[in-house]
């Protein structure tokens, strides 16, 4: 079957209110103030696994009565994020709703717990992405599709290019959503004016701290004093991330990382939607047809920002993406999709942010 469309319905008619105009807004709206559900906010169960290094993983799934044969879709968070992440509760949503199973693994330190051995995580995680699929895969008899946001679409993406013929018998098809495929590409845009001051502020708040409580556990890990004095991403990644995760640079992480040059070996069906106006990827750096196997879907449309999508009447809503990717994974995947089903008699924990 071929998927290499790079317009498709939600493409076509996907166009930001015009009360939120501009990638930056579209990206921080959505994640802080547009509604994430439909209803209350969906709730999970978590279960944590050992993982071979010693070390593990939690992974949250969504708590319902849903049989275990229908389909489970598996979202990888982006960079600090979790289940909690406004598109992973809009996911849950729409997994509730079309009476699916669904699962958010945490990468190592993002679940709320520090993890146990000399690493953390990383835009290329593949070798993670893998042993999480295999499990899953062991103990899920229904089939299964799987959605990387951000960072961990680029992850997933490299698997799928790794894992080429064989990761049909693992999923069925797999997404990536606003996913720096170039990482250096992304990398330099993010540390640059608007996006240095409030992005990279922001993801240093929690990943400084990290890296540091990292130290402590693992003493002599990276240099300590250098780390306290990054100021942006590409020096993070320079002392922390690249030297504990095996790479010799930030050059050489971000070039071993990125899956765009690898995109021509999926064999699985695949997707990747990236919004043009994307603060943190370059329209430029992104993936062509030319780049890209016959497996691979592009959808590439004008707006949205990072991981936006917002659609609605103010204050919004970030639906239309998650159920437009959930079909899509569905329907390359030759699943019908069940008609969703209403809230009532959903289980809450907390009401959804209004």
């Amino acid at each position: 079957m071929r998927h290499r469309s790079s317009t498709s319905a939600f493409v076509q008619a996907y166009t930001a209110p015009a009360w939120l105009p501009g990638g930056n807004l579209q990206t921080i709206w959505a994640a802080l103030c547009a509604h994430r559900t439909r209803g209350p906010v969906p709730a999970y169960r978590r279960e944590r696994w050992a993982t071979p290094d010693g070390d593990f993983v939690d992974l949250d799934f969504l708590a319902s009565d849903v049989s275990a044969r229908r389909p489970l879709i598996v979202l990888f968070h982006g960079l600090e994020g979790s289940s909690h992440s406004h598109y992973s509760e809009a996911f849950a949503d729409v997994a509730w709703r079309g009476k699916l199973t669904y699962v958010v693994p945490h990468f190592r330190g993002c679940s709320g717990e520090p993890n146990l051995a000399p690493r953390a995580y990383h835009s290329g995680d593949h070798a993670e992405i893998d042993f999480i699929l295999r499990r899953l895969r062991q103990q899920h008899p229904g089939p299964i599709v799987a959605v990387g946001v951000s960072l961990g679409g680029n992850a997933l993406l490299r698997w799928a290019a790794e894992a080429g013929e064989g990761a049909a018998a693992v999923a069925q098809a797999v997404a990536a959503v606003s996913s720096p495929l170039d990482l250096a590409a992304g990398g330099h845009r993010i540390g640059k004016g608007f996006n240095r001051m409030v992005y990279t502020t922001m993801f240093l708040h929690t990943m400084k701290p990290k890296a540091l409580q990292k130290w402590a556990q693992h003493p002599g890990l990276f240099d300590r004093e250098a780390l306290r004095r990054a100021r942006d991403l590409y020096e993070f990644d320079n002392i922390f991330t690249a030297p504990v995760h095996g790479f010799t640079s930030t050059e050489d992480y971000w070039s071993r990382a990125s899956a765009k040059p690898h995109l021509h070996r999926i064999r699985i069906p695949a997707l990747a939607l990236n919004a043009l106006n994307d603060p943190f990827v370059p329209a430029a750096s992104l993936p062509q047809q030319k780049d890209v196997s016959t497996s691979l879907t592009l959808w590439q449309p004008r707006e949205g920002g990072h991981v936006g999508f917002a659609s609605g009447r103010f204050p919004g809503h970030v639906m239309a993406m998650p159920e437009a990717v959930t079909a899509w994974l569905l329907q390359a995947s030759g699943i019908t999709p069940q008609a969703p089903q209403e809230w009532p008699d959903h289980p809450m924990t907390v009401p959804a942010a209004l």
